[in-house]
């Protein structure tokens, strides 16, 4: 066993996340450590591992590693679904085109005091080609509205 995969295990072991009773039971661990001993097969050092992590990490998410051009052949009609024309971006679902205007439904997410995350028509941001999608987090102020 590698050192990466003997290290996984000890943390998946703290979280009892290897445990039939936990989350998934215990599933979860072994698809995790079975990801974790390819990726140890690799044999990356350094940059490279992270490298290749980060890649792993936004593609698992559906996320695009090159920046969204907004060419024709980006875009689903999804025009049936929401009754409106509307286009959504195929590399990055969180992206949409109405009326010519591209814009990221993600663009901002509101962060409570006490942590919470939200969005709301507000997150919404113009997008330019080409373009990263990116999240702006916006702290919002305690208020004593209840």
């Amino acid at each position: 066993m590698s050192n990466l995969e003997a290290f996984a295990k000890s943390e998946l072991e703290l979280a009892e996340l290897d445990r039939k009773d936990s989350e998934y039971n215990g599933m979860l661990s072994t698809a995790v450590m079975n990801i974790i001993k390819v990726f140890g097969e690799q044999e990356f050092s350094g940059f490279a591992a992270q490298t290749a992590s980060n890649l792993v990490h936004k593609l698992s998410r559906f996320e695009p590693i090159t920046p969204l051009t907004g060419n024709d052949d980006e875009w689903t009609d999804v025009t049936e679904i929401s009754g409106f024309t509307l286009y959504q971006n195929k590399r990055c679902a969180r992206v949409f085109k109405e009326n010519g205007k591209a814009y990221d439904m993600d663009g901002k997410v509101f962060r409570d005091p006490d942590g919470t995350m939200w969005t709301n028509g507000e997150s919404r941001v113009p997008v330019t080609f080409p373009y990263e999608p990116t999240t702006e987090i916006v702290d919002r102020e305690a208020t004593d509205d209840v």
